[in-house]
């Protein structure tokens, strides 16, 4: 009897396995392209298809509502059906999609078209990053996905400019149609109850986040408040700041080397872990809203240099603890599986926003106050969840990575 249940207790949980997080890794890069690259997409539309600084908000801001909504569908569906199938599906969507963009031009027609390519994106961009969360150490697992966003989305910021509109929609083809290739790495299902219990017994137990399901939604619209503020000021920093005469032969490049200081913001979650999850939270929020309020008095060179270096290492930062509290509270993935949901529904909401500003004639310096008012509105909210953790009994523990000191 004993020797049989060793090897039991020592089998590996398949979603710790090199080829699963490899595969869920590039599916999450892949998905969150748009998100990542949209500056220079806004740029792209604006000068190569006519597109009104308005329009750019509305259509990126449909490609992010897409995503959204196919992060609700394979939330939904990622517990119940065979994920491999999910990811397949939404590869398809996502294809077809873009290759409609390169035939229909029209303002209205892309509108709707980058709406179906969000869905596909966000289909399999959910299964990644159920399949990250569910690793026995995701705080690891969401920073080894931020580190690779750093090279990422420097590679694409440098390279998509130079591409025509087609040659844009082309790539965003190719990098799906990988996705399909290495669907074998995939697990197929969600961890089952024997396989949750040996999870937990090879966590380093230091606290308990078994906690009421209000509480990772409360988490959700925190996240979602925190990527209406990204949203808004990721898809117009580039226009803004050629607005305000900055030199596109300036911008650019920052915004190419931005990219880069993820690696810093992964790097100070590295160092801040033995803090907690909430303390660094806090101090990154605060500072990301700053940031972003500091262009409303105008951009120049400097300021934007600033701006944008520290704002990409607080996106990082913030986004390895918000995805690491989520895991952690939602082990089998049904509510994690809506992170890319309420994030590109705060991409959604935030382009639409600072659209509705500029077209009501209020300027850029209007847009980044309101833009850098969401992370307050996030911080708050996760100060309630704080308060809750800290008051309520301590009945077991969990991994030290995750501790909320």
């Amino acid at each position: 009897m004993t020797s049989d249940a060793a090897p039991a207790e020592a089998a590996p949980i398949i979603f710790d396995g090199w080829r699963s997080i490899s595969i869920s890794l590039y599916m999450s890069l892949v998905g969150y392209s748009v998100m990542v690259t949209v500056p220079v997409l806004s740029t792209a539309l604006v000068t190569m298809l006519g597109f009104t600084e308005e329009q750019v908000g509305r259509v990126w801001g449909a490609d992010l509502g897409g995503l959204s909504l196919g992060a609700i569908i394979a939330a939904v569906l990622v517990t119940r059906i065979n994920r491999r199938h999910l990811v397949l599906a939404g590869v398809v969507v996502s294809i077809s999609a873009n290759v409609l963009c390169i035939f229909f031009v029209e303002y209205e027609q892309v509108l709707w078209i980058r709406v179906a390519a969000g869905i596909g994106s966000g289909i399999f961009t959910s299964v990644a990053v159920v399949t990250l969360g569910g690793t026995t150490k995701p705080v690891r697992a969401f920073n080894m996905l931020l580190f690779a966003f750093s090279f990422s989305a420097a590679l694409q910021l440098h390279i998509l400019p130079q591409l025509s509109m087609n040659g844009i929609y082309l790539s965003f083809i190719g990098t799906t149609t990988i996705c399909a290739l290495f669907l074998r790495w995939l697990p197929t299902r969600a961890l089952n109850s024997e396989e949750l219990v040996r999870q937990k017994q090879s966590e380093e137990k230091v606290e308990d986040w078994h906690v009421p399901r209000a509480i990772p939604v409360v988490c959700l619209t925190a996240i979602c408040f925190t990527y209406i503020n990204i949203g808004g000021y990721f898809t117009y920093i580039e226009l803004a700041a050629l607005a305000d005469g900055v030199a596109k032969d300036w911008i650019g490049p920052v915004l190419t080397w931005s990219s880069m200081f993820a690696l810093v913001g992964c790097g100070i979650a590295m160092l801040c872990s033995r803090f907690g999850l909430f303390k660094p939270l806090f101090v990154s929020l605060l500072t990301m809203s700053a940031i972003v309020i500091l262009l409303s008095g105008g951009i120049t060179d400097i300021n934007v240099l600033v701006s944008l270096f520290s704002f990409t290492a607080m996106w990082t930062f913030v986004d390895v603890y918000q995805s690491a509290m989520m895991a952690h509270m939602d082990r089998r993935g049904s509510l994690i599986g809506l992170i890319p949901s309420v994030q590109g529904f705060g991409q959604f909401v935030g382009p639409n926003i600072a659209a509705s500003v500029l077209g009501a004639g209020m300027g850029y310096s209007v847009m980044f106050v309101i833009s850098g008012s969401m992370p307050l509105v996030a911080m708050l909210l996760y100060t309630g969840v704080f308060i809750y953790m800290r008051r309520r009994p301590s009945v077991s523990v969990m991994p030290r990575e995750a501790s909320t000191e």
